[in-house]
């Protein structure tokens, strides 16, 4: 496989899994539209810089070190499960609501913007799954005759530069429906959504513990 051959595989393979819904996406989805697209913008860059942690260390060999590990997949997969499932919840039933007299004003929540580029990174750097999907995905990517750090890390870039257009136009899709998703019985459905996917993602995480 030729370097321009196994690039364009990866990209369209990378593409396939990146559209894929799940946590991350359901996380922008809902922080753009509830919450507004520049809060959703700093919960896409906190995802995209925990990918691209997690791909430089499957890069240096630290996430081979975490797959070879039981007990440190195991710690980090019980921490990584517990925030999702505290994630999911917090959405769910702690965020404050409008009253219908609100109207369609922007919502108001505690914390800062910083905050959300936080909860983006947390979901992806306490994930020990993301490590290894990227040590047994990315390998199938590598040409025989390459230097294979340096293109597992063009591998990485190329990934997060894909996550960042995919979670980009998710927020711009949630602008142009951005009343509609802001109306307090739609942002409650978007709040329950989430939160279960989340919820869900953190109990499926830690059952992986008695496989």
């Amino acid at each position: 496989m030729s370097p321009a051959v196994a690039l364009l595989a990866f990209i369209a393979a990378g593409c396939v899994l990146i559209v894929t819904p799940g946590p991350d996406t359901a996380l922008v989805l809902r922080t753009a539209a509830v919450e507004g697209p520049r809060r959703g913008a700093y919960t896409s860059a906190g995802i995209c810089f925990g990918l691209l942690w997690w791909g430089l260390a499957a890069a240096l060999g630290i996430s081979v070190v975490l797959a070879a590990s039981h007990t440190a997949y195991a710690v980090l997969r019980a921490i990584g499960a517990a925030w999702l499932v505290w994630l999911g919840c917090s959405i769910f039933f702690l965020r404050p609501r409008r009253t219908p007299a609100d109207g369609d004003a922007p919502q108001v929540t505690d914390g800062t913007d910083a905050a959300w580029f936080w909860r983006g990174l947390l979901s992806n750097v306490t994930n020990p799954k993301v490590g290894v999907f990227f040590i047994t995905f990315l390998p199938q990517f590598v040409p025989a005759d390459v230097a294979v750090a340096p293109w597992i890390a063009l591998l990485v870039v190329i990934h997060v530069a894909l996550s960042v257009i995919w979670l980009g136009l998710l927020i711009v899709a949630t602008r142009s429906v951005g009343r509609l998703l802001q109306r307090p019985a739609v942002s409650r459905s978007l709040d329950r959504i989430t939160g279960a996917v989340l919820v869900g993602a953190g109990v499926r995480l830690a059952a992986e513990g008695g496989r």
